[in-house]
Formats: structure tokens, sequence, C-alpha cells
């Protein structure tokens, strides 16, 4: 009788699984309702009636926008943050990275609430001011995602380059522009990449910072699926999928180049 011989492969079984299970049959089941009616027929009418409403171009544009933004802010907000915490001179960096982070252990929804009612408290309202108490819900919850990576990737920075440049006479904006930018590009690109797609996405902060009076691509497919009208929010979320896939392709010779970079440090 002849032993079945244990390979390591099999330790990624349940992973297989795994995506089979909550990532491809979900992924499969929502292009099957994007482009089929009621009836089960296949239709291009849901893509065509999504882009030919004003109102849903309206709130793509609304949501890039909202997205950019976020984006710049946070990195304007999370680079000198990460800048400093990675560098060598610093004291205790990753306990000081954990205050960052902390607040992320905090639920979501919650923290979301509390922002609310402390601009309340300082006499902002989402009903008065829906984008600025938007974009702060956006900033307070998103800067987390800029300085982490960007931190992880200062830590790698070649500080002889820096030096070299400041011994050649280059003045510190010099070194910044040539030498520091473009070593953390990896970084600033992963963390723009984990804020503009989920701050597009996203509904809750919109909904609880706005006060229901600012609708984001992610309200939209919620609405949609909360009046039961999976068609429409299945090629809401395909063209989601699409936007997030464009930027992945986008990155992906930026992220090799970290890579090497990691290698070769």
């Amino acid at each position: 009788m002849s032993r079945i011989k244990f390979s390591r492969k099999w330790l990624a079984l349940p992973y297989g699984i795994f995506m089979i299970l909550f990532v491809i049959i979900p992924l499969l089941l929502i292009l099957a309702y994007a482009f089929t009616d009621v009836d089960g027929h296949f239709t291009l009418e849901n893509l065509t009636g999504f882009f030919g409403s004003a109102s849903n171009i309206n709130t793509i544009l609304v949501s890039f926008i909202i997205g950019a933004l976020n984006t710049v802010i946070c990195l304007l907000l999370g680079y000198p943050v990460a800048y400093f915490l990675a560098h060598r001179d610093m004291k205790m960096p990753t306990a000081i990275v954990l205050l960052f982070i902390m607040p992320m252990w905090i639920n979501f929804v919650l923290r979301t609430a509390a922002t609310r009612d402390l601009l309340y408290w300082m006499g902002l309202n989402g009903g008065a001011h829906p984008y600025l108490c938007t974009m702060i819900g956006m900033v307070y919850n998103y800067l987390p995602f800029v300085i982490l990576p960007l931190y992880t990737t200062m830590t790698k920075l070649d500080y002889s380059q820096i030096e070299a440049s400041s011994d050649l006479g280059a003045r510190p904006w010099q070194t910044f522009v040539k030498i520091v930018l473009p070593m953390s590009a990896p970084g600033i690109v992963s963390a723009a990449t984990m804020v503009f797609m989920p701050t597009m996405s996203s509904y809750v902060i919109s909904d609880v910072m706005g006060e229901r009076k600012l609708s984001l691509i992610g309200n939209s497919i919620q609405l949609y699926f909360d009046q039961g009208l999976w068609h429409m929010g299945s090629i809401v979320a395909v063209i989601m999928l699409l936007l997030i896939a464009f930027g992945m392709v986008a990155t992906k010779n930026v992220q090799k180049e970290e890579n090497v970079r990691g290698n070769m440090w």
C-alpha cells in the first residue's frame, strides 16, 4: 500500500478554497448581474443606463474630486510625519507610529460618529457644510494609511546619498527634490493607492459626516442594493473594479522599482 506523500503545496489549499468561495464566485455573480436583466438575458442596458444619467456622471466627478483632494491632503500631512519618524536619529519611532495606528483599532463607524460629534461641539455640522465635514472625516480616517507605507519606504532611504548631496553643496530643498523625493516615490504611490480608491468607494463617512447630502460612488452602490436593484448596483461595482485594476496596472512599474531597491538594500 503506497503512502500519500505530503507536499507543502497542500498548505495553500485552505487559501485556495477561501479565494474560490469568497472572491471568485462573488465576482462572477457581480458580473452576471451587471450584464443581465431581470429575466437573466444578456444586456448592456445597465451600463448605458448608468452613464446616460447626469446624476450618475456627477457622482463620479464628485467622487473623483473628493478622492483626489483627500489623497493630496493626506500626503501633505503624512509625508513630513513619516520622514521625521523614519529619520535614523529619531528615538522610539515604532512607538510613535503605533500612536497613529491605534485609532484604527476602534470600530470604523464609532470613530466616524465621534468625529462628527466633535465637529458639532466645534460648531460645524454636515447639514450646513457637507463637503467640509466629509473631507475632515476622510482625512482623519485615511491619514494612517499614508503614514505607514511612507514610513516603511523611508526607513530604506540611502542616507549616504543624502549626506553626499549636502557635502557637494546642494541646498536642503535641492537634496529633497533630487534625492529624497525620488527615493520615496514608491511609498507615495502605495499611499495614494491605499487612499484614493477607498475614498471614492466609501459611503459611511459621507453619510455620517455629510448627513446624506453628499453622494459618492459607494453611496450609489449601497443605494441600488438597498432598493433591490441588483443589476444596477452590480454594474457600478464593476466600474469600481475596473478603476481599481487600472490603478494597479498604472503603478505596477513603481512597485517593481521599490522591490528592486528593497533587494539591493
